[in-house]
């Protein structure tokens, strides 16, 4: 059963990697500087066309801010995830480690 844990964990964390690497790709090619507003043309009930806003800079710019914040809370998550699977440990059977061998296991990298 716990290896099913482990296979969660480890799916949920290349998820969140995959997410962080996307929206991170999303960021770096619409730089806020390079923004304008979206301009599409609206059918009227005449018929006509009228030029309408569909993103302004400002809402387009607050959507990038969220994106970041939401970037870096999932950074914090996903480095959560890394150390705990870093820290589990790998043993056959049911066996209890002792306290020397722990530490062990746990400096040898």
């Amino acid at each position: 059963m716990a290896g099913k844990k482990n296979t969660y964990t480890s799916a949920e964390l290349d998820w969140a990697e995959a997410q962080l690497e996307s929206w991170k790709t999303y960021v770096d090619e619409h730089p806020l500087h390079t923004m304008k507003d979206r301009i599409e043309l609206k059918p009227t009930a005449r018929g006509g066309l009228i030029p309408m806003v569909i993103a302004s800079i400002e809402a387009q710019g607050k959507f990038i801010q969220e994106t970041m914040k939401n970037y870096l809370a999932l950074l914090e998550v996903v480095e959560r995830l890394r150390e705990k699977e870093d820290s589990k440990l790998q043993i056959r059977g049911n066996t209890e480690v002792s306290i020397i061998a722990e530490d062990f296991l746990k400096t040898r990298k």
